[in-house]
């Protein structure tokens, strides 16, 4: 079974996390809800999240198929701090695995740390200033093992290039149509 961890920071965008981590096990991936400070994290819109594992807890398990990083501007801001999340998100890269960012976080996360550089992708708008690589004004991006949204209106479609990457188009297909997605 093919596993994913969605990173939960403090200030997270609500429908940024909570769609992806719902659609992913609707397509039958293990997915951890990973709380980057703790067990318990707030969203950016105050919903209090339990999730599955700290990140303390999942820094020394093998590496997923697939992370997650949801945005919001001061999730994040947490996200990019973490150098835990940092070093995973590394080294999911560095190994081909597949990594998914959303909103703010392809820029204030991924950009910061330097690893869009000779990548196509998006984010929210005018997050980009500045920043390396070949940012887009589509609403999902997918380079290879790396996808990225802009906004948590974007969610949805994002969560079905994720299963569509992960578990097969054939099942983001079938996802989409029990959803009445769009």
């Amino acid at each position: 079974m093919k596993s994913a961890y969605v990173f939960l920071a403090d200030g997270f965008e609500d429908v940024e996390a909570v769609t992806p981590i719902d659609y992913l096990r609707r397509a039958g991936l293990r997915v951890t809800a990973v709380g980057v400070t703790g067990r318990t994290v707030t969203s950016g819109h105050d919903l209090k999240i339990a999730a599955d594992a700290a990140l303390s807890e999942v820094l020394s398990l093998p590496l997923p198929d697939l992370v997650v990083l949801p945005g919001g501007g001061m999730g994040s801001k947490n996200l990019s701090e973490s150098e835990g999340v940092r070093r995973i998100v590394g080294a999911m890269l560095a190994e081909g695995r597949a990594v998914g960012a959303i909103c703010a976080a392809p820029a204030v996360v991924l950009g910061a740390w330097g690893l869009l550089e000779g990548r196509r992708w998006t984010c929210y708008p005018g997050s980009d200033d500045g920043l390396k690589g070949e940012p887009l004004e589509e609403r999902v991006v997918t380079d290879g093992n790396l996808i990225t949204s802009r906004a948590a209106g974007t969610a949805e479609e994002f969560s079905l290039a994720l299963v569509a990457l992960t578990a097969g188009k054939s099942i983001a297909d079938k996802l989409k149509i029990g959803l009445l997605a769009r």
